[in-house]
């Protein structure tokens, strides 16, 4: 293989990582050209594991981007939630469940090393011995880094205990519900502690922080149904999972939305409404 051909067979790999560190589309590819730009660079030098130069390249680019991000994100206004990615993922079945925006949003509260480890190891299976190659510490660190980040993720993360098709049915009775004003079938379909998230980065209508609990988030959602008459909404795959987008009557995309199910309840609801994160 050329030194070319061996940068394509690898690169949906690398944007993999790069997308589940940084939660943005065009980031992760802004930071897989960065390596290949430095995959170039090494074209002379004799490097036995491709694989492992490369997914150790992406990595600290990200682990470097994200710092970056994270100040931005400091004083993003409102919510900030990952990059929706539309269509089914050209990925393996067990690793669908770590592109959902409702993990993507959970590894925020990690620091950048400490999401890097946590999906080198527990999404993408590297050892020990690699990881900690890859983020220049020993592995008793990458150890300590990986139990500290998954304490942190348990405490918030999602659980995944429905099929798509039960998924599916519960989107189609919320949707319905939504679009008919029922409050009460609303409450039915909601938990008790059920949060809304909504992202409109300051150039669009949005809460600017999530809104909690069963009545507060049904009072909320039909508020916006009223106000939403002129958009169309389709069903799609975002992330993997069954969703909903809005669509203007020109075809743009104006919001994307899925839920996070637990227990047969609605726990968690995410609604993309930045422009800028709808275009890809």
């Amino acid at each position: 293989m050329t030194h070319d051909e061996i940068f394509a067979a690898h690169k949906p790999l690398l944007f993999s990582i790069a997308y589940r560190m940084l939660g943005s589309v065009m980031d992760a590819e802004d930071a897989v050209q960065e390596c290949y730009l430095r995959w170039q660079r090494a074209a002379d030098e004799d490097i036995r594991a491709p694989k492992a130069y490369l997914a150790s390249a992406v990595t600290r680019l990200s682990i470097d981007r994200l710092r970056q991000a994270q100040t931005q994100r400091e004083v993003y206004v409102g919510t900030w939630l990952p990059e929706p990615v539309f269509g089914a993922p050209a990925e393996a079945s067990e690793l669908a469940d770590s592109l959902s925006l409702a993990f993507l949003t959970v590894l925020e509260s990690l620091s950048p090393v400490e999401r890097a480890v946590l999906l080198l190891h527990d999404v993408f299976d590297y050892d020990y011995a690699e990881v900690a190659q890859i983020i220049g510490k020993s592995e008793a660190n990458a150890r300590q880094i990986l139990s500290r980040a998954r304490r942190a993720v348990a405490e918030r993360r999602p659980r995944f205990d429905v099929t798509a098709e039960q998924h599916t049915a519960m989107l189609s009775r919320f949707a319905q519900a939504c679009l008919d004003g029922d409050l009460d079938g609303l409450l039915d379909l909601l938990a008790e502690d059920v949060v809304a998230y909504s992202d409109g980065g300051g150039k669009v209508a949005a809460a600017t922080r999530p809104v909690r609990g069963a009545a507060a988030v049904a009072r909320f959602l039909l508020g916006v149904m009223r106000k939403e008459t002129h958009l169309h909404f389709e069903p799609a795959l975002i992330n993997g999972q069954p969703g909903i987008v809005a669509l203007s009557a020109d075809g743009q995309r104006r919001l994307a939305l899925v839920l996070d199910l637990a227990g047969g309840r609605i726990r968690g609801i995410y609604n993309v409404r930045n422009p800028d994160k709808l275009q890809h």
